[in-house]
């Protein structure tokens, strides 16, 4: 057969899946409206369980593929029928409560909580997020989510990774923890120098200060140094001042070029960091939840249960949707065997009715399901 005929024959099969396709999703309409009526779950796992395993006897050696096939089919009425049933979920009245307390234009100003010194990446992200916002520096990544829960500042900025490093796993504890939302993010360009009293040799160095992540982004340069005690520290402007204020000769800091002038530091070598392509994300975070106009990004805190194909039944959803997953990250639950929560990123919008019923459908079938926010970066 010529390749012209087998495919002609090939759309006359397509013409036809389209419309059995179509009869099926009609059909799962009338499914979705008899579950809203008689308050029954979208998911019915022993009947999906059953077809796949007539579907995978009758292929043959095609079952593979006619497995795949009918569980995204399920996938897709599962997700339309998400979207027909009316059961209240709290994601829903929690977009709905966003939408409304969010606006056409981000806040350019108000108290933002910030973690450090003048001169720390965190006040750069400030005055990056919020131009006209007023800075309270505190001490910790804990302070600044006290801050905002307390009222004392309506946002807070916060690492949240690394391009280098990984994820600020301090951060996603507190954001697991708290009742906190996401409204922006922004991603800054660092660059990590070598900062000392001016007039200071590298051979007269005994201890370098700096914060983990910066430490961890210049494990290169540190590991290649012999005699020299690396000490953590609350952040790199905080090493710098502590530099400085010190009037050690012994003592450097990883810092940066700002810091330096800020803090009369001179700067010893400015190739420390293992990657000249180095960014961190920094998330500002508020009490009330608010959705504003261009928000693109979703974050999502999960856990389900451990069984094969858990995991696989939530990225289903995403693939039917069309919709890019951005990060996927494990984290143990302190106290338990080999269970974990996943902290999820999504380029999606909740305007989308598709994806808020995606949401929903994940609140229902989830152990835990935390929704942080859907924002957009800058």
């Amino acid at each position: 057969m010529e390749l012209s005929e087998i495919r002609t024959k090939i759309n006359d099969v397509d013409d036809e899946l389209l419309r059995l396709f179509l009869e099926r999703m009609e059909l799962s309409e009338e499914v979705a409206a008899y579950k809203n009526e008689h308050h029954l779950p979208i998911l019915n796992k022993e009947r999906e369980r059953a077809i796949l395993a007539k579907v995978t006897e009758k292929a043959g050696d095609k079952e593979r593929y006619a497995y795949h096939l009918f569980s995204t089919l399920f996938e897709l009425s599962r997700s339309r029928q998400a979207e027909l049933i009316s059961a209240p979920t709290k994601v829903e009245a929690q977009v709905k409560a966003s939408l409304a307390a969010g606006g056409d234009v981000f806040p350019q100003t108000g108290l933002v909580a910030c973690q450090g010194v003048e001169g720390a990446n965190s006040q750069v992200a400030c005055d990056k997020l919020l131009p006209r916002g007023n800075i309270v520096y505190v001490k910790s990544f804990e302070a600044v989510v006290a801050a905002v829960e307390s009222g004392l500042c309506k946002f807070g900025v916060l690492p949240i990774e690394n391009s280098s490093n990984g994820s600020v796993r301090t951060v996603y504890g507190l954001l697991q923890s708290h009742n906190l939302s996401i409204v922006r993010s922004t991603r800054l360009c660092i660059r990590h120098e070598l900062l000392t009293l001016p007039g200071v040799k590298m051979e007269d160095i005994t201890e370098i200060y700096s914060h983990e992540q910066a430490i961890g982004q210049c494990s290169k340069f540190l590991n290649g140094l012999n005699g020299v005690r690396v000490i953590p520290c609350a952040n790199t402007a905080v090493a710098a001042k502590m530099v400085a204020e010190s009037g050690s000769r012994h003592a450097a800091a990883i810092s940066s070029h700002p810091c330096a002038e800020l803090y009369g530091l001179e700067c010893l070598n400015d190739r420390i960091q293992d990657s000249d392509n180095n960014y961190t994300r920094f998330i500002c975070i508020t009490k009330d939840p608010a959705i504003y106009a261009g928000a693109n990004r979703i974050s999502l805190v999960i856990a389900f249960e451990n069984r094969p194909g858990a995991l696989y039944d939530i990225l289903s959803k995403l693939a039917a949707l069309d919709i890019n997953l951005t990060k996927l990250e494990s984290c143990p639950v302190v106290g338990s065997d080999f269970e974990f929560i996943f902290f999820l990123e999504l380029d999606a919008t909740v305007k989308d009715p598709s994806v808020l019923a995606m949401l929903e459908e994940m609140e229902r079938s989830c152990a835990q399901f935390q929704f942080l926010g859907n924002y957009a970066e800058v």
